[in-house]
């Protein structure tokens, strides 16, 4: 069996990733496109590599010239390169289509040895290699019947997404039998390119040869096995971090903070939502308004602070929404003069937004990092601070100090003349019955507290970016309004601020559904040998390693064996400790089983 490689295109969408090299020459992970995919080749025995070449087509052969691959290489120069496409680079080398057996490849495609390894082992003699299709994939799909026929190729312009589920995305490699190529698609390879001219793909072949009886080609479906196609800066980056060696790779997906849609067989325990809201229906309400919402402006601050009252049962003028908690946390940490009482380990965004010599630190010393309103007033009651940040439930901890002692510390506070800034993004999870105090009578007795909640993280949209701050400080309220965007949030967030209240009965469920989530969770961790559990209130679980391996070699054990992401805590608290979100049951059960197995 032998391999075609057709990599004679330019790569423009690389811009300056090609502007000196071919498309097969871009490195990822330190390794050239064309020097992976050959390696991988080499190990299987093939009688030959054909590459066709065009764009840059010396310097790649001098390139290819100086690696010690074993593998007998021989090219095919494709001279109009800028002006046909792929169907003529293929056209070019018919004649060995017709000599053997033949895997075809694009030069663009990074995979995993177990891709090949799929086509070759099925006895199949000729299989088109799909993937299921997913949100990051471009270019031609197919339909498939039961038996793996293909029932139709639809080209990446006619995808109906409503149909995205019943589609599969052709990864660009194939395997061809010697009969198939001489008595069907190179004489169909001939008759199309003088049709229909050279500027065309040679799937169209395959298109046209799908309708036919008998077509003689079927689908090879993926399950699993890792590939990614590079077209693109951004798919360059999404492909090093897929890449990478095993602790490259989980540094690399940590500075990402988020946009894990690109990676569909992640499981994301690091970030914190609520996954049981919103519903289906309030989805589908959502979507009916897409059309309408993507073209249209947001409203201003002024009625989205109306929305945002309306629904958290509060004054308009008491509260002002935000593109998520994070944009009024920066604005409100930076107008605070004078000392800020923080508590640590917590949610390092409030103490980013001030100096160090603001700080005034309190570590709990106890291995839960563990404490109460007594605690905090203890500490902090002969200390020279004007603000206090309090996060409760605290991250990561998940520590949770009680209603009726957090009024004690309000009155501390109020005696005091401290600002207390009390997030409380997580309190919906609490088992206690008054779980929030974003209240307006709280507001008008305690004018210095400024209440902030992410409504991201408790109501489970973090892709629409809300977050609110109420106070009856109303010169804190006023400069906020002013210091953000008067358009700071997107009509998406805008509208589900205006149905919330038909689905508010379905969010108070899913609270409590999650905090049935989080006793089966902590149960179960309990049981691991080498895992101790420290108690939460949140929608998130710290667990302590007693068993001698580290929380970072476990991070990345688990993203790399079973793809599932946790937080490393080593850093913020100095001891062997991972943060794990509460998930559905079975997300949950699977993390379980991959910390069984983790020796």
């Amino acid at each position: 069996m032998q391999a075609i490689i057709l990599a004679a295109g330019k790569g423009k969408r690389l811009k300056e990733y090609t502007k000196n090299n071919t498309k097969c020459m871009v490195e990822v992970c330190g390794e050239t496109l064309i020097e992976r995919t050959l390696r991988q080749l080499e190990k299987k025995s093939f009688s030959r590599v054909v590459i066709v070449i065009g764009y840059k087509g010396k310097e790649l052969k001098e390139f290819l010239s100086g690696l010690e691959i074993n593998l007998p290489i021989e090219f095919v120069e494709n001279p109009d390169f800028d002006k046909t496409n792929n169907i003529y680079s293929l056209y070019l080398a018919k004649d060995y289509l017709c000599r053997e057996d033949t895997i075809l490849l694009e030069s663009d495609i990074i995979f995993e040895p177990a891709v090949l390894d799929v086509l070759l082992e099925d006895p199949r003699e000729t299989l088109a290699l799909v993937d299921q299709y997913e949100s990051w994939m471009d270019g031609t799909c197919l339909k498939l019947r039961e038996d793996d026929s293909i029932e139709a190729f639809i080209p990446g312009k006619s995808l109906n997404f409503r149909e995205k589920d019943l589609y599969y995305k052709t990864v660009n490699i194939y395997k061809f039998a010697k009969e198939f190529s001489v008595s069907r698609y190179v004489p169909f390879l001939e008759a199309y390119s003088k049709a229909l001219g050279n500027n065309e793909y040679y799937e169209q072949v395959l298109k046209v040869l799908a309708v036919l009886d008998n077509a003689g080609i079927y689908a090879k479906r993926l399950a699993g096995q890792k590939w990614y196609e590079i077209d693109d800066a951004q798919d360059l980056e999404i492909a090093t971090s897929l890449f990478a060696p095993d602790s490259r790779r989980l540094s690399l997906m940590q500075e990402r903070y988020g946009g894990y849609w690109r990676y569909p067989g992640l499981k994301d325990f690091c970030y914190l939502v609520n996954p049981f809201f919103p519903p289906v229906r309030m989805q589908e309400e959502m979507k009916a308004m897409y059309g309408e919402l993507l073209c249209a402006y947001p409203s201003g601050m002024k009625v989205n602070c109306a929305l945002a009252a309306k629904n958290m049962g509060i004054a308009a003028k008491n509260i002002v929404v935000g593109n998520g908690a994070a944009e009024l946390i920066r604005s409100v940490m930076e107008r605070l003069d004078g000392k800020v009482g923080l508590i640590r380990p917590s949610f390092e965004e409030y103490g980013h937004r001030i100096s160090k010599e603001q700080e005034v630190v309190f570590t709990p010393a106890n291995p839960d990092f563990s404490y109460t309103a007594e605690d905090i007033i203890g500490y902090f009651d002969d200390k020279d601070i004007r603000n206090l940040v309090l996060i409760n439930p605290d991250n990561p901890s998940g520590n949770y100090v009680e209603s009726g002692q957090l009024r004690r510390l309000f009155d501390w506070t109020k005696k005091k003349g401290i600002r207390l800034i009390y997030d409380e993004s997580f309190s919906d999870f609490a088992d206690e019955k008054e779980r929030s105090m974003l209240k307006e009578e709280i507001l008008e007795k305690y004018p210095l507290i400024y209440i902030v909640k992410s409504l991201s993280k408790s109501y489970g949209i973090p892709g629409l970016r809300l977050g609110v701050l109420a106070s009856a400080d109303e010169d804190m309220i006023s400069y906020l309004k002013k210091d953000v965007a008067i358009w700071n949030i997107n009509s998406f967030a805008e509208y589900f601020m205006q149905i919330f209240g038909k689905y508010e009965s379905e969010y108070e469920i899913s609270t409590r559904k999650l905090a049935a989530e989080r006793a089966w969770l902590i149960g179960e961790l309990s049981k691991i040998a080498g895992v101790r559990v420290i108690p939460s209130q949140a929608n998130f679980v710290m667990i302590e390693l007693l068993d001698g391996m580290s929380a970072t070699a476990l991070t990345e054990k688990l993203l790399v064996e079973h793809e599932i992401l946790v937080k490393d805590l080593s850093q913020k608290t100095g001891g062997n400790y991972l943060r794990i979100a509460v998930r559905d049951r079975a997300d949950n059960e699977a993390l379980v089983q991959a910390l069984k197995e983790r020796k």
